[in-house]
């Protein structure tokens, strides 16, 4: 291509561009100075009959918003300076959870019971703290039952230890009937060692609860034993049975012979407490002893009838089983 053609046909469109720019230019700046940079509407018909209209000026704020149904008040918003303070906020409080109201009588309730009753919830759920409290208590109750009670709290009682027919905790929890049966060699053994037709044969277990055991029973027996010897009642030779039930107590007393056994057992563990004893009484077990025929003094732990206030106790109702010669439905009836 020619270059005088080349220099006509750029000539041509630069003169063309310059045009352009030149009549446009003049609209931008009308456009700049009739339309506002921002606009905000209250409502859908504040948009047709033309709410005021905030513009960009050196004097006004950048952005207005007018509150709904009352235009005229204008809310802007305050410009940050440096001057300001940064640390003029409210103190912060430790996060509480709220009190709930309770009425009067589930108040009175709770003063009286340690059960779950006006916890509340969190919509459908128990709140947190409810929750988290729940699964300590399940916990507990699951080391109660699968503990086992520690060799220095049997050494300090100076008792020796035998066995049920029981191989473990499961066959344990799954077969009751072995736990009510004494194993060959502890048969042997307790004839060895034992005073035979004691006055009153005491024997302790865990049961259900090894917990029960090594929290109470060093202060029910030690307070028993004291009370025994104040009323000059002889007590036969102690021991511990690993793993034994409640009717466990007939087959030593066939064993034995013994007029009283005293028979200190872990409770079942629930979720208000997992450390609870029971001590079951009754007037020459033998097998086939029915349950009627035995008596119980139950809920013995810190929460419940104090361990040592348990064992005096105890010693006021075997002298009253000696005398009458009865326990259970029985000795009821005597008394009446």
């Amino acid at each position: 291509m020619n270059d005088q053609l080349v220099s006509m046909i750029t000539q041509l469109v630069m003169e063309k561009m310059e045009k352009s720019t030149g009549s446009q230019a003049p609209e931008i700046a009308a456009a700049s100075t009739e339309q506002p940079l921002i606009k905000f509407y209250d409502t859908v018909e504040n948009r047709s009959s033309g709410t005021t209209e905030a513009t960009a000026t050196s004097q006004e704020p950048l952005i207005q918003l007018y509150q709904h149904g009352a235009p005229q008040e204008v809310t802007t918003f305050a410009s940050t300076t440096f001057n300001q303070p940064v640390n003029d906020a409210v103190p912060i409080k430790p996060f509480q959870f709220e009190e709930e109201s309770l009425t009067e009588s589930v108040q009175a309730a709770k003063k009286h019971t340690p059960a779950r009753i006006g916890v509340g919830r969190a919509g459908t759920r128990p709140k947190t703290k409810t929750w988290l409290k729940f699964r300590l208590d399940h916990a507990a109750a699951v080391d109660a039952v699968y503990g086992e009670v520690s060799e220095d709290l049997l050494q300090k009682l100076d008792v020796f230890q035998v066995t049920t027919k029981v191989t473990d905790k499961e066959e344990y929890i799954t077969r009751p009937d072995l736990g009510r049966r004494l194993s060959e060699e502890s048969k042997a053994l307790i004839q060895q060692k034992c005073k035979p037709q004691p006055k009153v044969q005491i024997i302790i277990s865990n049961g259900l609860s090894a917990s029960a055991i090594e929290e109470n029973v060093q202060d029910v027996y030690l307070a028993l034993q004291q009370s025994l010897s104040n009323l000059n009642i002889d007590i036969g030779t102690t021991f511990y049975i690993d793993k034994g039930r409640v009717a466990l107590m007939d087959e030593i007393g066939e064993l034995l012979q013994a007029e009283v056994i005293v028979y200190l057992i872990g409770e079942r563990p629930g979720l208000v407490s997992a450390e609870s004893m029971s001590a079951y009484l009754c007037y020459k077990p033998r097998i086939g002893t029915v349950e009627a025929e035995r008596m119980v003094i139950s809920n013995i732990h810190k929460g419940g009838i104090p361990p040592l206030e348990a064992g005096a106790y105890l010693g006021t109702v075997v002298e009253k089983i000696l005398h009458y010669q009865a326990s259970g439905v029985e000795l009821v009836a005597k008394e009446g």
